[in-house]
């Protein structure tokens, strides 16, 4: 999924607070050309309909600088957030053409009902929910689906288990745990019903 962003060159001495009451959020361009930096703004509104799309170190950015010669395809490196009222402050965008491979957060999407959950009324206990990836930028998936419905209570899916898109790698341990479907829950009520004993002649 790449988006569009128009974006333009902040002006020198600007002042940050003053931007942000003008409608602009402060931004900066990395890794376009070596360990030069582009110190940008965004409009506010731009931002947050961005932010309803994209996700940092997934989403595949086409960043336009409007006074600027560059245009290119960038990842959502960084994002700082208001302590006080919640909106954004900052984002570093990082530009991916010719660096290769790049290391990239997905989503992890459990499709299916598990056997153990329906039939035995087990719970499926999902240990993580993203998983870091290794990828080139036009290979990012939105989301990895991971297929839980054959899992039987005691059954468990580590990162080996999964079925990863051509051209992703993982960067956890292949052994480390995924999900797994957990044996019924039984509540206080049940289990003190289960433990009485009869009264004492």
């Amino acid at each position: 999924m790449a988006i569009t962003v128009e974006s333009q060159k902040r002006p020198e001495g600007s002042k940050p607070r003053a931007l942000r009451r003008a409608g602009l959020i402060p931004a900066n361009l990395y890794g376009h050309k070596g360990t030069e930096s582009i110190s940008l703004t965004i409009e506010a509104k731009t931002v947050e309909r961005l932010l309803k799309r994209a996700s940092v170190n997934n989403t595949l950015i086409e960043l336009n600088i409007a006074d600027a010669p560059w245009r290119g395809k960038t990842l959502l490196r960084e994002l700082q957030i208001h302590p006080a009222k919640g909106t954004p402050y900052h984002l570093s965008f990082f530009a991916v053409a010719g660096h290769g491979d790049t290391t990239v957060e997905v989503r992890l999407r459990f499709v299916g009902t598990a056997i153990g959950v329906k039939q035995d009324g087990g719970v499926l206990d999902t240990v993580i929910s993203e998983l870091q990836v290794s990828c080139a930028p036009e290979n990012i998936p939105d989301v990895i689906e991971i297929d839980v419905s054959n899992l039987q209570i005691g059954d468990s899916l580590s990162i080996s288990d999964i079925a990863f898109p051509e051209g992703v790698t993982p960067l956890a341990e292949l052994e480390r745990l995924v999900v797994s479907v957990l044996p019924p829950q039984i509540s206080a009520a049940d289990a003190g019903t289960e433990t009485e004993t009869e009264p004492a002649s």
